[in-house]
């Protein structure tokens, strides 16, 4: 099974920035497409950003795109969420996952691996 840890969760304020990072310590996952989705309180999880075993494919939600970057350092097997401009609508829990696949997949349900989540809060 894929163990993936994220760290860098934290309160900040609305314009400020934060970098999530999803560390894969037994390496199963290089090879693998992985992303982020985020649950707030009262929602259901939702997609957030996704790229490919090689970086090369990326997708996000409309409602990051252009503020959240998602890249990957594949010797040191670690997933980055980059968030800039963050508002208080992005407060939830963000996961790092993997897809069994190596394509870059926008399908929550398309992800099998799940990190045990890192707390975001954004306030006004």
């Amino acid at each position: 099974q894929v163990q993936l840890v994220e760290s860098g969760g934290g309160l900040v304020q609305a314009g400020d920035s934060l970098r999530l990072s999803c560390t894969n310590p037994r390496r199963t996952a290089s090879n693998n497409g992985m992303g982020w989705l985020r649950q707030a309180p009262g929602k259901g999880r939702e997609f957030v950003a996704s790229i490919s075993w090689n970086g090369a494919d990326r997708f996000y939600a409309d409602s990051v795109k252009g503020r959240f970057t998602i890249s990957r350092d594949r010797a040191k097997n670690i997933l980055y969420l980059q968030m800039n401009s963050l508002k208080p609508e992005d407060t939830a829990v963000y996961y790092c996952a993997a897809n069994i696949g190596s394509r870059a997949v926008t399908h929550g349900s398309a992800f099998t691996s799940w990190g045990q989540g890192t707390q975001v809060t954004v306030s006004s």
